[in-house]
């Protein structure tokens, strides 16, 4: 649910979107790279090496079919052609490819590190930014942001470093040798025919890139309809609205499929235009070589050494404005990436925070708090209470009272407007969240699973802990037996969000984990709502012996779970209107008793 508008990382298609200038982008993934600078200036060794091999091979070429200026028949043929022909281009060509496979394997350790660091960042990154950014958030769409971010590393490393950069080198080689081997016009057509390329090429495609980059809006807007149609499947049945779904889905398609469509045709323009220039450049350079030859200044050999040159240069030059696109798109995911790892973190802990010391049961206050999620909305208006070290206190009220909130802020995913929390007498806000997120336990009203087995699922509240354990908090949260009757036992897939159990099986797995995480401050939020009135009897006994000497936050509908708490507040539009035990507020006859009253009688 999307309560308070779109996030950036999903913004619509054809809304301005923040981006980082290229340069900054490729600044900011450098000292990923530079981290393995020894692997870096290998690959770059290597590189080199393999272009002064590739060079090298036409030089061979022209002084071998001048040398081969024989007589038919004469020995000296048959020893140059089979030997000096074939061993020495075989050895340069096999030196190319040796130095490009050892430039991959040096440097893949630096490609995949950068991008295992970057993506590992940003996954933590996202775990820190609060509990609002999570709620707007489309999943989908960025999952989509990070999956393409990490493919486009590599795409940028790949194609800028080992395509472009080597290139320029190759071109730089080729140019010196056809200056000082012939006159200098033959390096001014290389150099002309290759400034109109390159010239034609980053104009038609920074031109076209916004069909790309509208491409990949669109996508990843399908993709997160499709993805939260998915994850919402039952939903989707209930009101028999698969036909609206695949409806809504296939519109992002079209406008996928048109923008795609105009990517393809700006390709073909680009392409058409690329291969005009080489040809007219291939023409130029073979016409005067030809001259050259016929004139005599020029031999058959530079003939063929002109030619290699130019099919050598042209050939990667073909695939330019694919790797420039590459590159630009590479950087586009790339920035998007980064735009969620520069999300400012709304809750953050204080310049030298420390962990939370608290005795065992630490006190909870609440002193004036006021609190709004939107500003043109409180929630909480000045609300004070306290819980005493090892107590319980039950908060009561109708929906939307701020019940629920009270849980979140006591948890640190907001932080308050006005007023204190503190929990052992420290502000919640001068100590480190972890630590506070420790020393809770949470049953939440809404339940949801990972999609693992049930084992996992309860030993999430305390990675590491025995079977034994865990089998020992199911019993305890009357789900051992329900477990142990299913084929494969704790080992049963709860499915996705855990869909394939029951609410109140849920419910007990969510119970089970808060109990094996035994905390000192726990939270129940309607932590039995879910279940009949057998088990929740059964579990309230369980979650009593849990409370005992623990801090205890009981957040409730129904009135029956709270008559034992040691203080009942009663809210009501986020402010407390009356407060006692049970008995007290009964005897008060004011809300809590037409409250109690209307249960009763099994109403509302």
């Amino acid at each position: 649910m999307r309560r308070y508008g779109e996030s950036a990382a999903s913004s619509p298609p054809g809304a301005p979107v923040a981006r980082s200038s290229d340069w900054a982008t490729l600044g900011r993934l450098l000292p990923y790279l530079w981290q393995y600078k020894g692997r870096v200036v290998a690959a770059i060794v290597f590189m080199v090496g393999a272009k002064l091999a590739n060079v090298g091979v036409p030089v061979l070429l022209k002084n071998l079919v001048d040398a081969m200026a024989l007589q038919p028949g004469s020995p000296a043929t048959l020893l140059a052609v089979p030997v000096g022909l074939l061993l020495a281009y075989g050895g340069l060509r096999l030196s190319t490819s040796l130095f490009t496979e050892l430039r991959e394997i040096v440097f893949s350790k630096a490609t995949q590190g950068a991008a295992r660091s970057i993506a590992l960042q940003t996954f933590e990154h996202l775990h820190a930014l609060s509990l609002r950014f999570h709620l707007e958030r489309q999943t989908g769409g960025m999952t989509r942001d990070i999956e393409r971010g990490v493919r486009g590393i590599e795409s940028l490393i790949s194609f800028s470093l080992f395509n472009i950069v080597a290139t320029l080198i190759e071109v730089l080689l080729v140019l010196t040798v056809l200056a000082v081997q012939f006159d200098v016009w033959f390096a001014w057509i290389t150099l002309i025919a290759l400034a109109c390329y390159i010239t034609y090429t980053v104009l038609v495609t920074e031109w076209r890139t916004q069909f790309r980059r509208q491409a990949n809006e669109f996508d990843s807007v399908a993709h997160t309809k499709a993805v939260d149609s998915l994850l919402n499947y039952e939903t989707v049945k209930y009101f028999n609205n698969e036909a609206f779904e695949a409806q809504r889905y296939d519109e992002s398609l079209q406008r996928l499929r048109q923008a795609r469509l105009k990517s393809q045709t700006t390709l073909s323009l680009l392409n058409a235009g690329q291969q005009l220039i080489i040809a007219v450049g291939l023409v130029a350079m073979l016409w005067r070589a030809t001259q050259g030859v016929v004139d005599g200044r020029m031999t058959l050999g530079d003939l063929v050494m002109v030619n290699a040159f130019m099919i050598q240069l042209y050939i990667p030059l073909n695939f330019l404005g694919v790797i420039y696109r590459e590159i630009k798109q590479s950087l586009t995911d790339l920035d998007k990436m980064f735009t969620l790892m520069d999300k400012e973190r709304e809750v953050a802990d204080a310049p030298g925070a420390q962990p939370l010391v608290a005795p065992q049961a630490p006190a909870v206050r609440f002193e004036a708090v006021h609190f709004a999620y939107d500003p043109a909305r409180p929630i909480l208006r000045g609300i004070s209470f306290e819980i005493p070290a090892g107590k319980t206190v039950a908060v009561v009220g109708p929906s939307g009272s701020g019940k629920s909130t009270l849980a979140r802020l006591l948890f640190r995913f907001y932080d308050i407007q006005q007023g204190r929390i503190t929990l052992g007498g420290q502000d919640l806000r001068s100590v480190t969240q972890a630590s506070v997120r420790r020393a809770i336990g949470i049953v939440p009203q809404d339940t949801v699973l990972f999609n693992d087995t049930v084992e996992y699922n309860i030993a999430y509240g305390r990675p590491g802990a025995s079977r034994a354990e865990v089998e020992a908090a199911a019993q305890a949260a009357r789900i051992h037996d329900f477990i142990a009757s299913t084929p494969q036992g704790y080992a049963t897939m709860v499915g996705e969000r855990g869909l394939k159990l029951s609410g109140g099986e849920k419910q007990r797995v969510a119970i089970a984990r808060t109990l094996l995480k035994n905390p000192p401050i726990l939270i129940f939020d309607e932590a039995t709502s879910a279940l009949d009135s057998a088990n929740e009897r059964a579990i309230q006994a369980e979650l009593q012996s849990a409370a005992q000497n623990k801090t205890t936050l009981l957040i409730a509908h129904r009135l029956s779970t709270v008559v034992d708490a040691h203080e009942i507040l009663v809210m009501e539009a986020g402010t407390i209107l009356e407060r006692g035990t049970h008995p007290q507020l009964l005897a008060a006859q004011g809300r809590y008793a037409q409250m109690w009253a209307l249960q009763q009688s099994g109403g509302e």
